[in-house]
């Protein structure tokens, strides 16, 4: 069985919507694109270059979208990312000019995915899929870089439909511009205190 990894940088109060940017995803009037950029330092560079191995992509469609007018162009930047197998989650698309993109349309199609032989699943930006892959139990990996500001409004990395689960921090590190970057791995579900029973 493969593993789904989430890779996302957010804030703190959780919206991940266009870090890279200014026009990166500027939907439902988001105004703050490239929110990334001042906190990008040699620390840094180094986690995301390693998280910029090779392995398969699962991408939702807007994500894919801005992916596929970029990414084909700059292979130099993210060696592999032609060549990676990317499965884009879409009810509404189902061809592209990418080469090794598949399209599927259910949860039951990223189970079998994950059921099969392969290489890892690294799930970048996406945060509606996202929330449909923590509602399903289907994340196995968090890898969060999480930043120190307050967007108030744009897109989430959580909402309210996640199944309770625990988490283990693997590894973490801060850097030198306050970012903690931090994986968690799946553990089971969420424990709670049981209260005594009072003695009669």
């Amino acid at each position: 069985m493969r593993e789904i990894i989430v890779l996302a940088m957010i804030t703190l109060d959780g919206v991940m919507q266009g870090p890279g940017g200014s026009k990166e995803d500027s939907s439902e009037g988001f105004k703050y694109g490239g929110w990334v950029a001042p906190y990008g330092d040699e620390v840094y560079g180094k986690v995301v270059k390693k998280e910029l191995k090779p392995a398969e992509y699962l991408l939702g469609r807007r994500t894919f979208e801005i992916w596929e007018n970029y990414w084909p162009e700059h292979a130099n930047i993210w060696p592999g990312i032609n060549e990676g197998k990317k499965y884009v989650y879409s009810k509404t698309r189902k061809k592209t000019n990418w080469k090794n993109t598949v399209f599927i349309k259910s949860p039951a199609d990223i189970k079998k995915i994950k059921n099969s032989e392969g290489s890892d699943i690294h799930v970048w930006g996406s945060s509606k899929l996202v929330q449909l892959l923590l509602k399903n139990d289907l994340v196995d990996v968090l890898r969060l870089k999480i930043h120190p500001l307050l967007l108030g409004k744009g897109k989430k990395l959580f909402d309210n439909g996640a199944v309770p689960t625990s988490f283990k921090l693997t590894e973490s590190i801060v850097t030198p511009g306050g970012v903690i970057i931090a994986c968690y791995k799946r553990l089971e579900k969420v424990k709670t205190a049981k209260l005594k029973k009072k003695e009669k």
